[in-house]
């Protein structure tokens, strides 16, 4: 079996003092060693102190970006190789708000943000830097609405992890994240969760084949909640959480990861 995966991504939110109070409760809250993989992916400026706060804990550290390029002039950009330095194992890439939310807009009004073969570069560097990179997929209401939901996952997904092969795929994490799911407190059903996952399931086995493709974990992520992570959890093919608004409380958080442990029957 998969080993479940639950990572919270803070994104612009907690200042310093705030995230060492949520961590520092998850800390007494998570006891022994837990069957499942466990991360906090705070603003960039506190990975070095977020990293201390985890030390000697089961909880790893994620960050929420990074830039292909590994030096130069790229003002306000991290490299892979400085993500890595402060002690991450994991680094979010592709995620919704960065393909949709930041950036210019076109003359069409619609956001010109970063895009599949963007996101492909910054996941091969991640690899190079021995990070796990959070590779991030979904649709858009207006996309799901026009029945394009398996079109996009399989562009996104051939586009995203091109250049890569069986071996490197093997340290890849998925996130299926619904744009229209997230943050709005709207979730997709576990029915519509397993359908995305499998179909992305199968796109992995058509480009690595089927041994790396059911190695490959799969999170669910848009509006994951304590009263919704149980039925979510226990799609086959649904490996974990990408979780946004409910990481921010350590107690929503903690009841995300118990609710996974019990979905995969680990507890």
């Amino acid at each position: 079996m998969r080993r479940p995966f639950v990572a919270g991504n803070w994104k612009m939110n907690l200042d310093l003092p705030a995230g060492r109070a949520l961590v520092s409760e998850l800390r007494a809250r998570i006891t022994g060693a837990p069957p499942i993989d466990i991360a906090v992916c705070p603003t960039s400026i506190y990975l070095f102190p977020m990293a201390k706060a985890i030390a000697d804990s089961p909880i790893r550290l994620g960050a929420q970006n990074l830039w292909h390029e590994a030096h130069g002039a790229f003002t306000g950009e991290v490299s892979a190789a400085m993500v890595r330095e402060t002690g991450c194992t994991y680094v979010i890439l592709g995620h919704s708000e960065r393909r949709h939310t930041i950036g210019p807009k076109g003359a069409d009004g619609r956001v010109q943000g970063e895009t599949d073969e963007m996101i492909s570069k910054k996941t091969q560097a991640a690899l190079r830097a021995e990070l796990i990179p959070i590779v991030c997929v979904g649709e858009t209401l207006a996309e799901r609405d026009a029945g394009q939901t398996e079109a996009v996952l399989s562009r996104q997904i051939e586009g995203s992890l091109a250049g890569l092969d069986a071996a490197s795929s093997a340290r890849v994490v998925i996130a299926y994240e619904p744009v229209w799911a997230i943050g709005t407190g709207r979730n997709a059903t576990p029915e519509q969760a397993q359908d995305a996952h499998r179909h992305i399931r199968g796109r992995l086995v058509e480009r690595f084949g089927k041994a790396a493709a059911e190695a490959i974990r799969i999170q669910y992520g848009g509006s994951v909640k304590p009263d919704n992570a149980l039925t979510l959890m226990k799609c086959p093919d649904v490996d974990g959480a990408l979780v946004g608004g409910a990481s921010l409380k350590a107690g929503d958080f903690y009841g995300i990861l118990e609710a996974c442990i019990r979905a995969k029957g680990l507890g």
